[in-house]
């Protein structure tokens, strides 16, 4: 077996997690207001290139999203309710390819309003960006099929990590 398909092979069922560290970044938003999640590129995750599948990477959005809202309330508890996208972008910077070590994906938002919040992400590592993007989330109740206004403790768990 070569060294590749060794890493690759130890890579395929590597966890992710969240990392609740703040980190240096860019200076578009301080790194004290960025939520941070890691996320281990896995052999499954690439394109016929080797470079991790432009889907994949919006699937890293997703864990990372989902780190924020749903599981970083101390009770462990969901600590959004119900939210849909409403609009999403993505620039891919450079490619990614598969590595031993996690890249970060870091989100913070930069407008909250009363049923809507604008979140901004970059997955990285210490030296790169891959990829930038921005999803609008909505306030969503499942039982109407229809927005809604979000909570006071989803304005006050967003609003730790937004910057103006």
């Amino acid at each position: 077996m070569s060294a590749e398909e060794d890493t690759a092979e130890s890579t395929a069922s590597a966890p992710r997690t969240a990392v609740h560290t703040r980190v240096s970044s860019s200076p578009e938003a301080p790194s004290d207001r960025r939520h941070v999640h890691g996320c281990q590129v896995r052999y499954a995750d690439l394109d016929p290139q080797n470079h991790v599948n432009n889907v994949r990477m919006l699937t890293y959005l997703e864990e990372a999203r989902l780190s924020l809202l749903r599981w970083s309330s101390p009770q462990g508890s969901p600590a959004a309710g119900p939210m849909v996208i409403s609009y999403q972008e993505a620039e891919y910077v450079r490619p990614l390819q598969l590595r031993p070590e996690p890249v970060r994906v870091e989100v913070w938002a930069t407008r909250l309003r009363r049923a809507s919040v604008d979140l901004n992400y970059e997955v990285r590592d210490d030296d790169h960006v891959y990829l930038r993007a921005r999803t609008v989330l909505v306030g969503f109740d499942p039982d109407t099929q229809r927005i809604r206004r979000l909570t006071d403790a989803e304005h006050e768990l967003l609003g730790r990590h937004t910057v103006d």
